[in-house]
């Protein structure tokens, strides 16, 4: 059987949470305002750990990390993204990479930007890329109500197109 490419697609959005640590692409961002969420809140994280469960025909992340499982309550990011690699390496695909863009004002992304790929590429065993872009002041982004990120990956594994 031959290996064939998987495409998988993932997003994620959540809002800020000024009463939180801001966790976004594996990284602590001080001085900008934490995300609400289950776990960590790391739209990045979320949006790559969505992208290979998509690719992967595995669910997406509310099945696989949902908020009725209590043990993945306030996960890091990078901790989910390490778990959903391994899930995908065990249904027996291979991970080509992943790319995310992060969408909104803050945290600034470029200053950071090799620490943060070093680091979930590292969870994820695999090349991260890392892109971002504002949405010069529209919607709930531009209004810096809170963040969102667009993930794309490639698997590859056993399958046939017939």
């Amino acid at each position: 059987m031959e290996a064939i490419p998987r495409v998988g697609i993932g997003s994620d959005v959540h809002c800020y949470d000024r009463y939180r640590s801001c966790w976004v692409a594996g990284l602590l961002w001080d001085g900008v305002p934490g995300l609400a969420g289950h776990s960590d809140g790391d739209v990045v994280a979320h949006a790559a750990c969505d992208a290979l469960f998509s690719a992967a025909g595995l669910g997406d992340l509310g099945s696989n990390f949902g908020t009725t499982q209590l043990r993945w309550a306030q996960a890091a990011g990078v901790a989910l993204l390490a778990e959903a690699a391994r899930r995908v390496r065990e249904a027996g695909l291979g991970i080509g990479n992943v790319a995310v863009q992060v969408i909104g004002a803050a945290p600034v992304l470029k200053p950071r930007r090799e620490e943060a790929q070093k680091v979930l590429s590292m969870a994820l065993r695999a090349p991260v890329q890392l892109s971002a872009t504002t949405t010069d002041g529209m919607g709930f982004t531009g209004r810096n109500e809170g963040l969102a990120a667009i993930a794309t990956c490639i698997l590859i594994g056993p399958g046939s197109w017939s």
